[in-house]
């Protein structure tokens, strides 16, 4: 099998698992952390699949802007602890 077939198989199914993580994370900068390298692969993905504009918006747009974005609002808000 070539390595370009085990790489579409492989890609997907680490998308799907970084976004089935952010859904089960309590912690939200880490569940943003997990959403940015979901983006990240889906980047890839895109690159791969000869869509390099689509990658670098990807990339640029939801791995960089959208996760600073989701951090800044993080941080801007107070933290709830459940008794």
């Amino acid at each position: 099998m070539p390595v370009q077939e085990i790489i579409h198989i492989v890609l997907p199914i680490m998308i799907v698992a970084s976004a089935v993580i952010v859904v089960i994370l309590k912690d939200l900068l880490a569940a943003t952390i997990a959403l940015a390298v979901m983006s990240l692969l889906l980047s890839l993905e895109f690159y791969i699949l000869q869509a390099p504009d689509v990658a670098i918006a990807e990339a640029g747009v939801g791995a960089c802007i959208t996760t600073a974005i989701f951090i800044f609002s993080i941080k801007a808000t107070e933290r709830r602890e459940e008794k």
